[in-house]
């Protein structure tokens, strides 16, 4: 690796344990053989390693999709190199797994908002609340009251259970 880092060596072949220490601004081609077999957030991490510096990148993906859902992989990887793109078709073919417990993937039992079919609208309410709270972080002008008042409440609920 240090040969790598240095340039005494033109060339690395590793498996992905070694990407982790992989800083070379120099590096600028990386091949990953049987891509569909990893997932968007690894395959963006790997891909990322290359084109640190000022020279032009590529990152090769080897595959030989034989599900649908590897097709749709290595195309999310082709259509775009945005990191928020990449984890929001994540979610979409993986489904958001369960929040409190040990499952990674799969659809949970929400009560309310779906994180994929309703994204639009729980981006909108978040962005909502980032402005009540930035133009009133304590909650305290009348409009607000009500908002409060709830707040608190569940407050008390979740103090409760501690």
């Amino acid at each position: 690796m240090r040969d790598f880092a240095s340039g005494q060596t033109a060339v690395l072949v590793s498996t992905t344990v070694i990407e982790v220490g992989v800083d070379v601004p120099n590096a600028t081609m990386m091949m990953i053989l049987d891509a569909d077999r990893f997932g968007l957030a690894q395959l963006h991490q790997l891909r990322g390693r290359v084109g640190r510096g000022r020279k032009q990148a590529t990152c090769i993906l080897i595959a030989d999709p034989k599900s649908d859902s590897g097709v749709s992989r290595m195309e999310t990887m082709v259509d775009t190199n945005d990191g928020f793109k990449v984890a929001q078709r994540d979610l979409e073919l993986r489904g958001q797994g369960d929040i409190f417990g040990a499952k990674q993937s799969g659809l949970p039992d929400f009560r309310l908002g779906d994180p994929v079919g309703d994204f639009n609208i729980l981006d909108t309410a978040n962005k909502v609340a980032s402005t009540i709270f930035t133009d009133d972080p304590g909650l305290e002008t009348p409009g607000n009251a009500v908002l409060s008042r709830y707040l608190n409440g569940r407050l008390a609920q979740a103090e409760s259970l501690n």
